[in-house]
């Protein structure tokens, strides 16, 4: 007596042979009958032959295998019996032994719109259960075709939900597959919004009847009577999801079919079989879009690594020595890209030249802006002849592409060869020297920069002998905060320099960003991170 089973999963329905001695069921390759499915286990059952006896047997499967809504772990299969395999029905095998076609078989509904319904169901559910990664579009578009094939409507929409709470046309589809043009459409607007409010679907018969018709002019006008919409309900227990104790699924959209022909629209059976098409469809909709926000996540990051690469390009090494001066600086942005910055060159016989800026701000807006005050700075200080000469210089170049509310602080210094220092500050925290017997901060210049057109700044000198350091650093090391919501602060920053005289600029900058460290232990860093400390060495030989 020759077997058979009737599979109806995401690639159709078809009739198998069972026709080994043995035959294996299961997601693996090597499996007789191969089925795809999260509920599907590797090995998920067999069905062995004894004589003219058919046995099916579950072999330790994850979700259990049923044969007429029972659960087994052995049966003796008769003509007839339906294999269920998991907890999903978009699995149907139809075990049979007879000859007779498998539309008649006793029990098997096969009525054109159920059957077909249901066949959607399974292919949206392995759309889901692989994790496919077909764009949003193409899953509207399958869902809309399909729906519209089984319940011969002429049109179908799918309307989904903005963050506002109204409804929005996603796609919109005609019979024989093709797309409808235009972004708005004449359908109903109140049954859809009904339908999304109250999670309930909605069958209308005709839109002529009681008192619809005043709420449908336009769509009756073009001959549209019957409608069919449904809600796209996404189930809060999802896999890998956090369980609702509330129960109540998220309405995300509405499925919406008319026409103007009864077709099978108005079918309650094509009404409950929509109704669980929709529940699918939702799912799939729904892994669909969070697939194309990870991508664009996934994508803005890849970006913004980029961008911190060129950032750390376009600044300079974290070292520098000359014959009079030697320096240590290095930033740490709080984000992927930050928006302070630190430079430096030699102008000849005007000595050493360095700055260290801070732009209004954090992430890649500030770090744009940061780009561009570095670069007006590097290109402005050769050709000015002092350092508040170069502050205006960048001052106007800013303001010549001004941004709204975006400004920056910065902080510029010239030390020659003889330890004489003149500086500008606009608008940073005011750096500290260390002498060998006192300190000072370095306060004199002007307003931020690229703000105020017309702005002055002045500059100041101070001479420094052997071993004397210049310490300057962002706000964000003097602002950083502990748990107890402290500033790190000045007296700090004093206190952390304490002994650094003379020392290699490297280790007292390592030094610095430790006490921060430690200060802020168990607080995220709030701010952009930047030193620079210098040291004079003496007169060259």
């Amino acid at each position: 007596m020759d077997a058979r089973l009737q599979v109806t999963d995401a690639n159709g329905r078809r009739v198998v042979p069972v026709d080994k001695t043995i035959f294996l069921i299961g997601r693996r390759t090597a499996a007789d009958l191969q089925l795809v499915n999260a509920d599907v286990s590797r090995e998920h059952a067999e069905i062995s032959r004894d004589g003219i006896r058919y046995l099916l047997r579950d072999r330790g499967s994850r979700y259990g295998t049923f044969v007429n809504g029972e659960q087994v772990t052995e049966r003796e299969l008769s003509h007839g019996d339906r294999i269920r395999l998991g907890r999903t029905d978009a699995i149907e095998l139809v075990f049979m032994t007879e000859a007779s076609s498998s539309t008649h078989i006793s029990g098997l509904r096969d009525i054109g719109s159920d059957a077909d319904l249901r066949q959607m169901a399974a292919i949206l559910n392995g759309l889901r259960a692989l994790g496919s990664g077909r764009v949003l579009e193409e899953v509207l578009t399958l869902v809309l075709d399909s729906a519209l094939d089984v319940t011969k409507a002429e049109r179908g929409f799918i309307m989904l939900a903005r963050p506002d709470g109204e409804l929005e046309f996603k796609t919109a589809r005609g019979r024989g597959r093709i797309t409808l043009p235009g972004t708005s459409f004449t359908t109903s607007a109140k049954i859809p919004r009904e339908v999304f409010q109250t999670a309930e679907s909605r069958i209308v018969g005709d839109l002529m009847e009681g008192n619809l018709a005043g709420h449908h002019e336009g769509t009756i006008a073009i001959g549209i009577r019957h409608v069919i919409c449904v809600p796209l309900s996404v189930n809060p227990m999802g896999a890998g999801a956090a369980p609702d104790l509330s129960g109540a699924s998220r309405v995300i959209g509405v499925l919406y079919l008319d026409g103007r022909e009864r077709s099978t629209i108005l079918s309650q059976q094509t009404k409950s079989s929509l109704e669980a098409f929709a529940t699918q469809a939702a799912l799939a909709i729904e892994s669909a879009r969070l697939y194309a926000e990870s991508a664009e996540k996934a994508r803005i990051e890849r970006d913004l690594l980029v961008a911190a690469q060129i950032q750390q390009a376009l600044l300079p090494t974290g070292s520098f020595e000359t014959t009079f001066v030697d320096l240590a600086a290095s930033s740490l942005p709080c984000r992927t890209v930050g928006g302070d910055f630190f430079d430096y060159l030699e102008l000849g016989d005007r000595g050493f030249g360095f700055g260290l800026g801070d732009v209004a701000g954090k992430g890649a807006p500030a770090a744009l802006l940061a780009a561009a005050v570095q670069s007006n700075f590097i290109a402005q200080a050769p050709v000015s002849s002092n350092p508040a000469d170069t502050m205006t210089r960048v001052n106007n170049a800013l303001l010549r592409r001004a941004i709204e509310a975006r400004f920056a602080t910065m902080f510029h210094g010239v030390v020659d060869p003889d330890g004489h220092l003149s500086y500008s500050n606009g608008g940073q925290e005011p750096p500290l020297v260390l002498k060998r017997d006192g300190m000072a901060w370095l306060e004199t210049g002007g307003p931020v920069l690229g703000l105020l057109p017309g702005a002055t700044y002045e500059f100041d000198s101070i001479a420094l002998e052997a071993g004397d350091l210049v310490v300057i650093c962002s706000d964000g090391v003097t602002e950083a905060r502990n748990t107890a919501g402290d500033e790190f602060g000045r007296e700090r920053l004093i206190e952390a320099m304490q002994g650094c005289h003379g020392s290699k600029p490297d280790a007292v900058l390592e030094r610095l960003f430790a006490a921060v460290k430690r200060f802020s232990e168990g607080t995220p860093q709030g701010d952009d991170i930047t030193g620079l400390v210098l040291r004079y060495r003496g007169r060259p030989n």
